[in-house]
């Protein structure tokens, strides 16, 4: 059945949207090239969409010819703002954007752990006001909010018992009710393996997982070019894996005896001690600074081996039940490991699975989450503005 006319300006709308952003500032002629629409209704559309303020022209081609130069229109990157925060348990990291994407302004706020949970929500939304004013977005329109929990996938809340900092929730709560704005929550390893997919080492994949080496680990499992989240949000809760090596199991409360056992960042340092590996000082995560002072230097392969080998563990589960094809090693420690510990850990994954499967080294590292955050708030004001993706 054909589409009404009111659909098919909107399918065009959002086409058209869709190459301004994705291409950048455009003549009518180039849109209608590109879009294969008949001139009149490239020209209906370009004024359709400037009234709505979603484009405006923003130059002319330089071209010499007879009569005057072509137009070249662009999306109104100040029609919305946009913010994203990365809340770890140490502080907030955010950032205010316009439409497009584009950092209008950036800031950190650290909160210790004895700071109480009030003070360290009103410090946190309020830093978010003040960044946002100071940015000139005086009302944003979409905040995208990356946190260490399992955020329900049907109602996008954080799911109860997840251990967290209380500030964590109320601070999402204390969001909701103090700005206008629309805030989207996504749980850290899921928006960090966005944001790989769509801007760092998975850009050609659309089925791979994500291992998140942070402060502690996770993953993410993009299948068929979608995130998966699972039935309760926990999908990638790898954390709680029971494997060989950590001398006991994990319980429904204590993910001590799991996997995390072997790659958290505690792991790692204590894994470092035991060869001698020593952390140089650095502003960052102690484990990151140990993998990248380990690669620097040539470790003659002890360290960073056994290290593979217990990564090759919790991805060779992931691998034997979904064969991605793919495991991105994300976060600060897969970032600091690059290709070396990429490499090793690919061989040592080959040994425990028959299942081919590549490992990459993340690109984006622990700015991920603030990445992914950003881009979850980018759609969330494009879907409305531009109007629902075809």
């Amino acid at each position: 059945m054909a589409a009404s006319p009111s659909t098919a300006r909107a399918i065009n709308d959002r086409l058209a949207l869709e190459l301004l952003q994705s291409e950048g500032p455009l003549t009518a002629g180039q849109l209608k090239t590109m879009t294969g629409l008949s001139r009149p209704t490239i020209a209906d559309l370009v004024e359709r969409l400037q009234d709505s303020g979603l484009i405006r022209i923003v130059g002319e081609t330089g071209s010499q010819r007879r009569g005057p130069n072509a137009r070249v229109y662009g999306i109104a990157a100040d029609r919305a703002h946009l913010a994203a925060l990365d809340v770890r348990t140490e502080g907030v990291s955010l950032v205010v954007a316009d439409l497009l994407g584009v950092t209008l302004a950036e800031a950190y706020l650290p909160i210790g752990g004895d700071t109480a949970t009030e003070p360290a929500v009103e410090r946190a939304a309020a830093l978010l006001e003040r960044t946002a004013r100071d940015a000139g977005a005086s009302r944003l329109h979409s905040v995208g909010v990356g946190i260490p929990g399992l955020v329900d996938p049907v109602t996008g809340e954080l799911r109860n018992g997840s251990g967290l900092p209380a500030w964590h929730r109320m601070l999402v709560a204390a969001l909701q009710e103090r700005l206008p704005a629309r805030v989207v929550l996504g749980n850290e390893t899921n928006l960090a393996a966005v944001a790989e997919q769509r801007a760092g080492a998975a850009r050609d994949r659309d089925t791979f997982v994500l291992l998140w080496l942070g402060h502690g680990v996770g993953a993410a499992l993009f299948l068929d070019g979608r995130l998966r989240q699972g039935a309760s949000g926990g999908a990638g809760e790898i954390g709680f894996l029971p494997v060989p090596g950590t001398g006991g199991l994990p319980s429904a409360y204590d993910c001590g005896g799991g996997f995390y056992a072997l790659a958290g960042s505690a792991a790692i340092c204590a894994l470092a001690d035991e060869h001698g590996v020593k952390a140089p000082e650095s502003p960052g995560p102690a484990a990151a600074a140990i993998v990248a002072e380990a690669v620097a230097s040539g470790d003659s392969g002890a360290f960073l081996d056994v290290l593979a080998h217990r990564l090759a563990l919790g991805a060779a589960a992931v691998a034997s039940v979904l064969d991605p094809g793919c495991v991105v090693l994300g976060g600060e420690v897969g970032l600091a490991g690059g290709p070396e510990l990429a490499a090793r850990t690919e061989r040592a994954l080959a040994a425990l699975t028959p299942l081919p499967t590549e490992v990459r080294a993340g690109r984006l590292g622990g700015a991920a989450v603030l990445k992914g955050a950003l881009l979850a708030a980018r759609d969330r004001a494009q879907e409305e503005l531009f109007g629902p993706a075809a």
